[in-house]
């Protein structure tokens, strides 16, 4: 599952290994309690993870599904082992294997379900 390993990639060492993940023309939306974050290639994508805050924080997605060139992962993002909140997830896969299309919607009030 490429959403998978793409979260593997944001939570470790080298965030920037995620752009290998992603066609050339890649495009996304990420909603977030304070505003959204879209672009349109894979260098709008770079400029999103060198802005983001260095903290240890990792993905635990508890549902996923895959339905044709869709995947989708359900899960809670925890910081320093405290939970932020919950996270809904999509991507659409290239024939190469790579996300063309990002969608990932987070809340810090709202848990589809809970967390195991």
């Amino acid at each position: 599952m490429v959403l998978r390993a793409y979260m593997a990639a944001m939570d470790g060492q080298d965030p920037d290994k995620a752009l290998e993940l992603l066609e050339p023309d890649f495009r996304f939306l990420i909603a977030l309690p304070g505003g959204q974050r879209t672009g349109k290639s894979r260098e709008d994508f770079a400029g999103y993870i060198a802005g983001r805050a260095a903290v240890d924080r990792t993905h635990e997605i508890v549902r996923s599904a895959v339905d044709g060139d869709v995947e989708t992962v359900y899960g809670f993002v925890v910081e320093k082992g405290v939970t932020a909140g919950a996270f809904l997830s999509a991507a659409q896969i290239s024939p190469a294997g790579l996300m063309a299309r990002y969608q990932s919607f987070f809340t810090t009030d709202f848990d589809l379900v809970d967390r195991p």
